[in-house]
């Protein structure tokens, strides 16, 4: 069963069997001769749930049924969906993914030494919702009870309703810890870790006289605020002076958007799904909704109280629509240009690999064998000859080699079946308009014709190389934070926003709420006119002036200029960073790396702000998720750290 009527909805019901959770604030028992073995999880959203849903799994094998053991949760914010996904967000913000591909739980395609322990999708889990009526889903709040009834595979469940699922994740995993396990949820937040190498370690929390002791930490942080750049400061310190509006780089939930007039002009530098959100809290989010014309075309009808945004990006255009359909047929065999072996390769050269040089020729290799298998297998139609020939000939070919152009071009007759990174990643590039009225209506077009292509299987190859994408990036988790540009570059073309947003945001540019400033996009400072004034290189010449600018996009995860307390006291107490600023830590299973390369016995870290950063917490089922891989791995690290040690203090007692 998906929902278990012995585990109730809420934590003003706590359940005890077999573990033992602790409300916040209750005293932990006196300890008896023999502390129990004690891990400290500082963060508590979706990427510290699947760490417990993965100490739960190899508990068994590794520390032993009944063995006394306490976890400690260190967060602010409720367990499960942490900060990120809360309960408390506006009903309007979706998720990014279709509800059947967002699952917690591992399956046959995870490459791990653990156990599998299959649980439902987000869509299955709405399913065992409504199935069991009497069951702990039932307590779910009246709306959100409401939309797990409606929704299916294919819907974009809101947040809220993501959330309650991963609290559900969250509390079943705590009901699968051993027997003799309790968990203790402390809503504080954490400041410092101290502790010798060889010794237990000390977690300090905010406003606390007295840390918590724990044999071993893992920093599960998730994405945090970052103090401004040096830009980002003068463009604030411009506004303060001139009475305007700057909304810096972060989380846009967290924005202070009620300081944007309506309409006034405002000017919004990002497209991705930050845009996204901005967009849906200024419009539906302040009264205005949407229609269906007559001709079916979807209208937005404002409120009044709408700025006007406009909205510009190095690019120029959103990220491209997710996917609307589901391959049929053969999945394209990844990895075959870019896996272990090109990976342990990369890896036995001396110095780190350049991503340029040595990295991305392999990508775009194995994204271009992706696409080709799906048009030949798929589409043979639209190709010349017979795919093993091809695939003989494509194999041969160096990267980005000129005979592998010759043979694309030669087995590939139309152009526009071939794959283009360049132009994917920068539809804009060379191109010029006149005015803004003339990119507007380009704009439309480019987003028009993605909608179509991408609810359309005849382009199937673009499933395919999302596929491949996924590929990639789970083998480059091993070669730790490299290629910066390749994240950008994976979420222009994996992670975009539902379909249906983009198509608001053609309603929303018809009725002239959103207008378009073009690629390339720059925002000076004009101290005569007291002005922010935005340009693109799309529309030589023009500008457009606002008394408010918005950073649409979050910070970026770096450790000197994170505002986490614990991270950069972590950073000055020794713990290594890489070129790019993240925190360093060992790709096997998550240790925290000293400026020597060294691993620390007992401090873990897993998420955005480490190098081994991964996709997302949870991920599509089926696809070998990188952050299944690595919560396995450092499951099973922390555990036999933690019985080594237990054994060592048994023995000394």
């Amino acid at each position: 069963m998906f929902a278990n009527p012995d585990r109730p909805a809420h934590p003003d019901h706590p359940f005890r069997p077999p573990a033992t959770l602790v409300p916040p604030g209750t005293v932990a028992p006196p300890a008896t001769v023999v502390p129990p073995a004690t891990v400290v999880i500082v963060g508590a959203g979706p990427r510290a749930t699947g760490l417990i849903e993965r100490i739960a799994a190899n508990a068994p094998e590794l520390y032993g049924d009944g063995a006394p053991f306490e976890l400690h949760l260190v967060d602010p914010h409720p367990p499960g969906g942490g900060r990120i996904w809360r309960p408390d967000q506006s009903p309007l913000l979706w998720m990014n993914s279709m509800a059947e591909d967002v699952t917690m739980f591992t399956d046959e395609s995870v490459e791990r030494e653990g156990p599998i322990r299959p649980g439902p999708s987000l869509a299955e889990w709405a399913r065992g919702v409504r199935a069991a009526r009497e069951a702990r889903g039932a307590e779910l709040p009246p709306e959100l009870a409401a939309e797990a009834a409606a929704l299916t595979g294919r819907s974009f469940a809101t947040r809220r309703l993501q959330s309650a699922y991963l609290r559900w994740v969250y509390e079943r995993s705590v009901a699968e810890l051993p027997p003799g396990t309790t968990v203790h949820e402390h809503r504080d937040r954490a400041v410092r870790v101290t502790g010798p190498r060889d010794g237990r370690q000390q977690v300090w929390l905010e406003g606390r006289t007295a840390p918590l002791t724990a044999d071993a930490v893992v920093l599960a942080l998730g994405h945090l605020d970052a103090e401004p750049d040096a830009e980002q400061r003068a463009l604030t310190a411009f506004a303060a002076e001139h009475q305007l509006v700057h909304l810096p780089p972060e989380f846009t939930a967290d924005s202070d958007v009620g300081a944007l007039r309506a309409g006034e002009p405002v000017i919004v530098r990002g497209l991705g799904l930050a845009f996204v959100d901005l967009m849906v809290l200024l419009t539906e989010g302040r009264g205005g909704r949407y229609e269906r014309g007559a001709d079916g075309e979807l209208v937005y009808r404002p409120s009044g109280r709408e700025p006007v945004l406009y909205a510009g990006s190095r690019r120029g255009v959103p990220y491209h629509a997710k996917i609307g359909y589901s391959l049929a047929g053969e999945r394209p065999p990844v990895p075959r240009f870019f896996g272990p072996a090109e990976v342990d390769a990369l890896l036995s050269r001396p110095g780190r690999p350049d991503f340029r040089r040595d990295v991305w020729p392999l990508i775009a290799k194995e994204l271009g064998f992706a696409h080709y298998h799906r048009l030949f297998t798929a589409h043979p139609e639209r190709v010349a000859g017979e795919w093993s020939a091809f695939e003989e000939k494509y194999a041969a070919c160096p990267p980005g080699s000129p005979d592998l152009d010759v043979l694309v071009a030669a087995a590939v007759p139309d152009p526009a079946d071939r794959l283009d990174l360049d132009a994917l990643d920068r539809p804009l590039a060379g191109l010029r308009f006149d005015d803004h009225d003339a990119l507007r209506q380009a704009l439309r077009g480019h987003i028009e014709a993605d909608l179509a292509r991408r609810h359309d299987p005849a382009h199937s190859p673009d499933l395919a190389v999302f596929l491949a994408l996924l590929s990639v990036y789970g083998q480059l988790i091993r070669l730790g934070d490299i290629g910066g540009w390749w994240h950008g570059f994976f979420s222009f073309l994996a992670s975009g926003p539902p379909g249906p947003r983009l198509e608001q945001l053609l309603a929303l540019s018809r009725a002239g709420v959103v207008r378009f400033l073009g690629a390339e996009m720059t925002v000076t400072t004009d101290p005569v006119r007291g002005v922010f004034r935005a340009s693109s290189a799309s529309v030589p010449g023009a500008a457009v002036e606002a008394r408010a600018l918005v950073e649409a996009r979050l910070p970026e995860p770096t450790v000197d200029r994170s505002r986490d307390t614990l991270l950069r006291s972590l950073h000055r107490d020794g713990a290594a960073a890489t070129p790019a600023g993240l925190l360093a830590v060992s790709p096997a299973d998550g240790r925290v790396l000293d400026r020597a390369g060294g691993p620390h016995p007992r401090r873990f870290a897993l998420g955005p702000h480490t190098e081994a950063r991964a996709s997302g917490a949870f991920a599509r089922p089926g696809t070998n998720a990188p952050a299944f891989r690595q919560n396995d791995a450092t499951a099973r690290a922390l555990l036999l750290c933690v019985r080594e040690l237990s054994c060592r203090a048994t023995l000394t007692a």
